[in-house]
């Protein structure tokens, strides 16, 4: 004797496999800290001529924001990226603009592309030769970035260190 399934029994069935092709079909949210974090990206090229005017280069920086509060807003006076240049300790601060939440846990990702001019060269204390001299015995700088950002709420991402720049001394 054969058993027929009703109807309502198959509704069922199809609903359950429905609901769970629907739950399994669901991603996690990727679970970001409310601290930013960064990472260095890149310069468009490595070496710059000495002088603010001179040249430039592009730097990018990529970033996480897990609680979305990254970039300032526009009334904001307030800077939060800053470069430390490793040659003097001096920090050189810029502002991100305002990046707006998105998404079901307002995390936040992307790249910054800042434009860094060029920069004097710095010579051994020792010589007494003053920054953006041109002297033969000294034709190149080296010149690395410490990198850190701080999002709205005050969080401060951790440091990254770039790759070397070469200034020539002209």
């Amino acid at each position: 004797m054969r058993k027929y399934i009703s109807s309502t029994t198959n509704l069922w069935i199809a609903y359950t496999i429905w609901l769970c092709l629907l739950l399994g079909s669901c991603a996690k949210a990727p679970d970001f800290k409310p601290e930013p974090s960064i990472t260095f990206d890149g310069f468009s090229k490595s070496t710059m001529l000495q002088g603010q005017f001179n040249d430039s280069t592009f730097i990018k920086i990529g970033f996480i924001d897990g609680d979305g509060d990254f970039g300032a807003n526009t009334t904001s006076n307030e800077s939060n990226i800053f470069f430390k240049d490793l040659r003097t300790g001096v920090i050189i601060p810029y502002k991100a603009p305002f990046i707006p939440s998105q998404g079901a846990n307002n995390g936040v990702t992307g790249t910054i592309t800042i434009l860094l001019r060029s920069t004097c060269c710095i010579y051994p204390p020792t010589t007494g030769i003053p920054p953006c001299e041109v002297v033969s015995a000294y034709p190149t700088n080296v010149l690395s970035y410490e990198i850190f950002v701080k999002d709205r709420a005050g969080n401060e991402s951790n440091r990254i260190t770039t790759t070397p720049i070469n200034i020539t001394c002209k």
